[in-house]
């Protein structure tokens, strides 16, 4: 699934991203995460167009750590998601949802960042209760990828720069909408 690309101005890396993406199935759902992946963790400062003009957005990559911020309902493909995401950036073991461990790390190597972490804040009333987990130091890392499920419960202490990404159920059972905002 190559995308043609344009270069960006070599002091700043631009991703060019759906606004909004429809899948049918979990397997797609990984797809497409798997597919996001390598674009953003193997970013070179190119831009990358993914989709028609009109539904492309410009997202600037983050000087601390790249933070996609999972959002959405029980059941609406945010694990899924993670998974598809880890995969493409060669874990290789099974993985789960940190409902009750809080943060998962996973050493990856790719050309700008060096750990994975999934974050799982379901189970988290406030921000205050991350304080003692290193969160913030893992947030403000560089060389670190952040995926956080139910980020709403910790919006207080994210970086502006993070990405949010809305999952929401489709019309059938399947059928999942991602919506992305920066």
């Amino acid at each position: 699934m190559a995308l043609p690309y344009r270069e960006a101005p070599s002091t700043t890396q631009y991703l060019l991203i759906y606004m909004f993406y429809k899948t049918t199935s979990s397997k797609q759902t990984k797809k497409f995460a798997g597919f996001l992946a390598k674009e953003i963790l193997d970013s070179d400062g190119r831009v990358r167009i993914a989709g028609a003009a009109w539904r492309r957005r410009a997202i600037r990559m983050p000087k601390n750590a790249l933070i996609l911020a999972l959002s959405g309902n029980l059941g609406s493909g945010k694990t899924t998601f993670v998974q598809g995401f880890l995969r493409a950036a060669g874990i290789r073991k099974k993985i789960t949802s940190p409902t009750f461990v809080l943060i998962k790390n996973y050493k990856i190597q790719t050309e700008n960042y060096k750990r994975a972490y999934h974050v799982d804040c379901y189970r988290i009333k406030k921000s205050k209760e991350l304080l003692g987990s290193g969160l913030k130091e893992i947030l403000n890392n560089p060389e670190n990828t952040v995926l956080i499920e139910w980020p709403e419960r910790i919006k207080k202490i994210l970086p502006k720069d993070s990405i949010w990404i809305k999952f929401k159920h489709g019309e059938k059972e399947n059928k999942r909408i991602l919506k992305f905002k920066q």
